[in-house]
């Protein structure tokens, strides 16, 4: 369904601040999903697919249906994958998986997802299975795959993996700077890494926004205090100078891990805490 989300935002870009509408495609109510972190669109614009915290991904078909199971990862089972309160998904999803990247490569149609538990995952048109495709890197264990990208001409896929050391249960996510989807940028030097901008908050994904920039989802602060302003940065879009061009401000209990922009003013959130794809519209 979608609803009104009533927390409100503003948008900042240095010349003007405006309000924004914000709505929230909420996740079905059965047990209890939550954490779309990252959403995709197809070929034909259909969507938006989102993984979520029972391991699924689930793609948005409009009011009428809602949102329906798209692709699920090796030894998925509803019986034992769903999760409870007395059944909380921090038990469920080393065997179940969790979906925090996602991608498509238009011209094939393959879905492209990085899970945290099982690595790299592809899943051809219609949805269904998905196959493992990699899950290891140089001969180490992928531990916690978090953000992929694809390359629409080549067709090469680039993804991350956030930590060499930690899975993400039991205690949800590591939190420090992960830059979890590759923006491909030509200007890149192959095998060298170098800083890209310098942000006032940790950031997570990183989506191109079609007018030569990034959007920059910050999900946490760096030193975050319990008391103050109820409101804070939760993206950024980053020039490709470097520089920032506008902000995206809003509630403290709101902390998005993706923002990907879809023309006509809108603006899709995703979160690895909420049961909602946030949906923004800038007027």
């Amino acid at each position: 369904l979608i609803s009104s989300d009533a927390q409100s935002l503003a948008w900042d870009d240095s010349c003007h601040v405006a309000s924004l509408i914000s709505h929230a495609w909420s996740l079905p109510r059965g047990g209890y999903l939550r954490g779309p972190e990252s959403v995709a669109f197809d070929r034909e614009s259909r969507g938006p697919y989102s993984g979520v915290s029972d391991g699924r991904v689930l793609k948005w078909n409009g009011d009428k249906i809602g949102w329906t199971t798209y692709a699920y990862g090796p030894d998925y089972s509803s019986e034992k994958c769903t999760a409870s309160r007395l059944h909380p998904e921090t038990v469920t999803e080393s065997r179940c998986g969790r979906s925090l990247g996602l991608q498509f490569h238009h011209k094939s149609e393959n879905l492209y997802i990085a899970d945290a538990y099982k690595g790299l995952m592809r899943v051809g048109l219609g949805g269904g299975e998905a196959t493992v495709w990699a899950n290891e890197a140089d001969g180490a264990s992928l531990r916690f795959t978090n953000g992929v990208d694809v390359d629409q001409i080549t067709g090469q896929v680039y993804f991350t993996d956030s930590s060499m050391n930690y899975r993400d249960a039991p205690r949800g996510r590591v939190y420090w700077p992960v830059q979890a989807t590759t923006a491909l940028d030509q200007r890149a030097r192959p095998g060298k890494t170098e800083p890209f901008a310098d942000l006032p908050r940790y950031p997570d994904k990183v989506r191109q926004d079609k007018r030569g920039g990034y959007w920059v989802a910050l999900h946490r602060e760096k030193n975050e205090l319990p008391f103050g302003f109820d409101s804070h940065l939760l993206a950024v879009r980053v020039g490709p100078n470097e520089e920032v061009l506008e902000q995206m401000r809003g509630p403290k209990s709101v902390r998005p891990t993706e923002i990907m922009e879809r023309g006509n003013g809108k603006y899709y959130m995703g979160s690895v805490e909420l049961p909602y794809v946030g949906v923004v519209t800038h007027k």
